[in-house]
Formats: structure tokens, sequence, C-alpha cells
């Protein structure tokens, strides 16, 4: 058995059976500033050189789980498991724990670097490329083009200068939702006869996680949050859903499908997954 942690105690109690759960168990070692603390944070640990404070708790479960989410470390064990094995497993998993950590936080901070400042001036990509609000109570909600490698394109937003944050949200995300509608239905018409399927509706979604799906009846939902992205990563999702009209599946026939028109799509997938998209 693992010898216990230098430094391991449960700070706020928690409800279980053996002496070394108890709410009263005290530790002698120094207290260390948290390097990571989880807003439900009921027991702390010291990996390396960094404390983590994170949320435990008994679960029916099998075996001692580990997860790492926005908030930070989750550790979940059987009620039989007494509490020094749960120790010893955290301190096996510490460098998986600190990494998953590590990068949870540059997630959140990537996160929070996109967040759009709802106010005149403030700045949002579109089709990849930026463009700066304006308000103009006067405006008619159109875009200003600029030459290549000059300023960022302007969208004249038919607001006061006093308008509030979600007035100006609102009314970005309707013209927005507008230009999705009119870009995607003319994709979506381009890559369906070379893939030799029709589509018969289109429905924008606003789904935190998926980009689009196809339904066998020809109805294609595609999320209208892609018109930040560059053309030719909304061109694959677009032709990843026209494709599932052919191949209800990913086999490898489905992606030999996707390729068929989209060859490069491995890269876009990636571009897809790695791009981060303006906090709303």
């Amino acid at each position: 058995m693992h010898r216990l942690l230098q430094l391991t105690l449960d700070f706020f109690g928690a409800d279980v059976a053996d002496a070394e759960d108890s709410p009263h168990a005290q530790s002698t070692a120094p207290a260390f500033q948290a390097g990571f603390r989880h807003p439900r944070a009921n027991r702390e640990a010291r990996l390396g050189e960094t404390v983590v404070a994170f949320e435990f708790k008994r679960a029916r479960r099998r075996s001692i789980g580990f997860s790492v989410g926005p908030d930070g470390l989750t550790v979940s064990a059987p009620r039989w498991v007494p509490m020094r094995e749960v120790d010893a497993a955290v301190q096996e998993k510490s460098k998986w724990i600190l990494q998953k950590l590590r990068d949870a936080e540059e997630r959140r901070q990537q996160i929070e670097a996109n967040r759009i400042d709802w106010r005149d001036g403030a700045e949002f990509p579109f089709f990849g490329e930026p463009v700066n609000i304006v308000l103009d109570a006067r405006g008619t909600g159109t875009l200003l083009e600029t030459n290549a490698g000059g300023p960022p394109r302007i969208l004249r937003v038919a607001l006061p200068q006093h308008a509030e944050p979600p007035q100006i949200r609102d009314a970005v995300q309707a013209w927005l939702m507008k230009q999705a509608k009119q870009v995607f239905t003319q994709r979506l018409d381009h890559f369906a006869p070379q893939l030799g399927v029709t589509w018969r509706k289109l429905a924008l979604s606003n789904a935190g996680t998926r980009w689009g799906t196809a339904h066998a009846d020809g109805t294609i939902r595609l999320n209208w949050r892609l018109v930040h992205f560059r053309m030719d990563v909304i061109d694959y999702v677009v032709a990843h859903e026209l494709s599932h009209l052919r191949v209800m599946d990913h086999s490898p026939k489905f992606w030999d499908t996707v390729a068929s028109v989209v060859p490069d799509y491995a890269e876009l997938r990636g571009q897809l997954k790695d791009e981060a998209l303006p906090t709303w």
C-alpha cells in the first residue's frame, strides 16, 4: 500500500465512516496555496509542487474515477474504498491530473480572451476575417467591405450609442443568422449535386457541441456559429452532413464520400476542433 500523501486533508469534512474520513481529521503538514481549486472542493492534495483542491464524492462504482472539467478535478470512489487508497490513487495519477488541469486552464483563458465585449467598436470574426461593430441609429445593418489586407470590415448596427450590450448582441446575432441561412443554402446547393443527394430542409441550430446533423428525410441542421469560420471549413461541415444522406455512419465508405468533394477534409476537421470561437 502506498504511503499517505504528505498533505491530504478534508478541510470541509466528508460524510464517510472511517476515522481518516472524519471532518475533524487534522494535518500537521504546512498549508500551501492551492494551484487549482474546484468550487466545490472538499479535499486537497499536494502533487509535486502544486496543491490541488478537488471535489471528492462517494459513488456507486467499482473503482476510483477521475474527471477534469471546467471547474477542476473531481474524484469519485466506492464507499468501501478507504481514503488512504484514494490518496494513493491521486498520487499515482498526478502527472495525468496536472496535465489535464493545465489544459483546462489554458482553454478557459482562451475562452475568456475570445469573449466579445458587446459595445461600439467591438470585433468578431465573420468567415474568418474580423468585423468591427459601429453603432448607428440610422444604420441599416449592412456590412461595409474593405480591400484585402486593409482595415477590418464594418457592420453598421441600427442602434443608438447608448444601447445596452444584450441589445447589441441580439442585433448582431440576428444579422449573422440571416447571413448563415443564405450562405449555407448556397453551399448545400453547390455540393448536393456533386454527391448525388437531395436535401429538403435547412434548419439553424445553436447546439453547444454539435456543428451539424443530417436526417434521412433530407433535413440538414447546421450551427449558425459556423459563420465565424473560413468558408473552406464551412464547406467541410456542409459536405460532411450531405454525405450522411448517402452513408449514415462514419465508416471508411463515408469518409471516402466526403473526400470525393473535399479532399483535404482531415485538415479542415482539425481546424474545426482546434480554432477557438468567440465567446458570446
